[in-house]
C-alpha cells in the first residue's frame, strides 16, 4: 500500500491532500502541532476511507519537530507532501525577529531536512513523490514569505534535475489565495480580496495531482494566477513591491 506523509494536514491544502490521497487508497502519516486535533481528523478519515492513518505531532519550528518526522521518513514512505507553513501580519519590521526566523526555519530548514530524508529513502528504492508546498507569492518581492517561498520553488527546481532519471519526482506547488484557515491564525484581514481570486483547497490539489502526473516540476493551479506569475517573472520587480507591500498591511497569499 502507498503511505503519504503531509505536514500541515489538519486544515487547508493539507487536510485536502490528505482526504484526495486517503480517497486514493493511500495509508496517511499525518503532522502537525495539535495533538487533539490531528486524532479527531484521523478518526475522520479512517471512518469515511477505511484508510490506516497515524498521527504525528510535531512543531517544525522545533529542532526536536523536526528530527522526529526526519526519523519517521527513514522507514517507508512514498509521498511526501510538505505543506506546513504560516505568513506573518504586516511587513518586514512589523513582525518580530524571532517570528521571522521560525518561518525561515519552517518554510526552508524542515522543507531542506524533511526533502532529503524522504529522498534518500525513495532513492534507494527507486521510486516516490514530493510535493513542496510553495506559493505564488514566491515570484513577487514581499518580505521573509516570498523570500521562503522562493527559496522552496527554487530547491525544488534543483533536486528535481539532480534526481532525474532516479524515480523519484519534485513538484513546488505555487496556489494564489486559498480558502483556508491561513488568514485568520496570522491575524490578517483578507475582506478586501475579491471573490473571483479564491481558490478551492480541494481543487487546488486536484490540480497538483495532475500536474505531478505530466510530470511538472512548478505547478501553478488556475489560470488567474499562471497568469500572474507570467507577468511577475516579466515584468520589473517594481511593479509589484508597492502593489504587494501595500497589499501585505492586510493580507497574504496562501502558502
Amino acid at each position: 500500500m502507498t503511505t503519504s506523509l503531509i505536514t500541515g494536514a489538519t486544515a487547508g491544502i493539507g487536510a485536502a491532500f490528505a482526504r484526495r490521497l486517503a480517497s486514493d487508497g493511500h495509508a496517511l502519516i499525518l503532522v502537525a502541532r495539535d495533538e487533539k486535533r490531528l486524532d479527531e481528523y484521523a478518526s475522520e478519515l479512517r471512518r469515511r476511507y477505511g484508510v490506516a492513518v497515524e498521527v504525528l505531532a510535531a512543531d517544525l519550528t522545533d529542532e526536536a519537530g523536526i528530527a522526529a518526522v526526519e526519523a519517521r521518513l527513514a522507514d517507508r514512505v512514498d509521498v511526501l507532501v510538505n505543506n506546513a507553513g504560516f505568513g506573518n501580519r504586516g511587513t518586514f519590521l512589523d513582525a518580530p525577529m524571532a517570528d521571522e526566523l521560525a518561518m525561515l526555519k519552517l518554510h526552508c530548514e524542515a522543507v531542506l531536512r524533511l526533502t532529503g530524508a524522504a529522498a534518500g529513502a525513495m532513492r534507494e528504492r527507486g521510486r516516490g513523490f514530493v510535493i513542496n508546498v510553495a506559493s505564488v507569492a514566491a515570484f513577487m518581492p514581499r518580505g521573509t514569505y516570498s523570500a521562503s517561498k522562493s527559496w522552496v520553488v527554487r530547491f525544488t527546481e534543483g533536486v528535481a534535475a539532480e534526481l532525474a532519471g532516479s524515480g523519484v519526482r519534485f513538484m513546488a506547488l505555487c496556489p494564489g489565495f486559498v480558502r483556508t484557515e491561513f488568514h485568520e491564525r496570522a491575524g490578517m484581514n483578507a475582506g478586501n480580496v475579491p471573490d473571483w481570486a479564491w481558490l478551492d483547497a480541494d481543487k487546488v490539489v486536484a490540480a497538483a495531482l495532475r500536474d505531478l502526473a505530466r510530470g511538472k516540476t512548478v505547478s501553478v493551479p488556475d489560470i488567474r494566477y499562471k497568469t500572474a506569475v507570467t507577468l511577475a517573472r516579466h515584468l520589473p520587480s517594481r511593479v509589484f513591491s508597492g502593489v504587494s507591500t501595500k497589499a501585505g498591511r492586510k493580507y497574504d497569499p496562501k502558502n
